[in-house]
């Protein structure tokens, strides 16, 4: 092999394991993972279940299984757990929670559970007008005309049409429409999680 050949097929490798690197990061076992946030209203540890209201008055039914993890994104708190939905959840009507999941409508399935505690989760809607990767910032336009600039986590989840991808990928496209899940931390408004609409 020579070296212009060599060269050709280290590049085609390089590709196709970053491409097979995103694709295993969107999809746990062949299901595309999405995320959704809200305030948990039910906990049912007898039917597994988590009931989900979203700020739009919508509401998700997840069920969790023993691979269902959870964590708590609260300053000095515990690592993930797994298949401590149960005794973790209980008692948690109130929190504010990401749900990663796969499926839809009775089907939905958590995958991971995010509990932010009682502290509320705020909403931001709108067009992207500005990404910045070094700054780790994304600036949306509301309906209304105004213009904020958020603080995208590097643990933030990125919810797109192809599924749930890492947040150190910021991957906001100016123009595209999205909606930014966020807490107030030290001034900033901090992004937990970022969905493409």
């Amino acid at each position: 092999m020579n070296a212009r050949t060599f060269c050709s097929f280290l590049s085609a490798l390089v590709v196709f394991t970053f491409a097979t690197a995103i694709a295993q990061d969107v999809s746990k076992g062949g299901d595309v993972v999405h995320a959704v946030s809200g305030t948990v209203t039910k906990v049912d540890s007898g039917a597994k279940t988590i009931t989900l209201k979203t700020a739009d008055g919508g509401e998700h039914v997840f069920k969790y299984t023993e691979k269902t993890t959870v964590h708590a994104a609260q300053k000095g708190a515990e690592g993930v757990k797994t298949g401590a939905v149960d005794t973790y959840m209980a008692g948690k009507e109130g929190t504010h929670a990401i749900v990663h999941y796969t499926g839809e409508g009775a089907d939905e399935t958590a995958v991971h559970v995010e509990d932010f505690g009682k502290s509320s989760l705020k909403v931001g809607e709108g067009t992207v007008t500005d990404v910045d990767k070094a700054t780790r910032t994304v600036t949306i336009k509301a309906a209304d005309g105004t213009e904020t600039t958020f603080h995208v986590a590097k643990d933030a989840t990125i919810d797109t049409a192809h599924g749930v991808t890492k947040g150190s990928e910021l991957i906001a496209k100016k123009g595209e429409k999205a909606t930014v899940h966020y807490t107030d931390e030290a001034g900033k408004k901090v992004v937990h999680l970022f969905r493409s609409i």
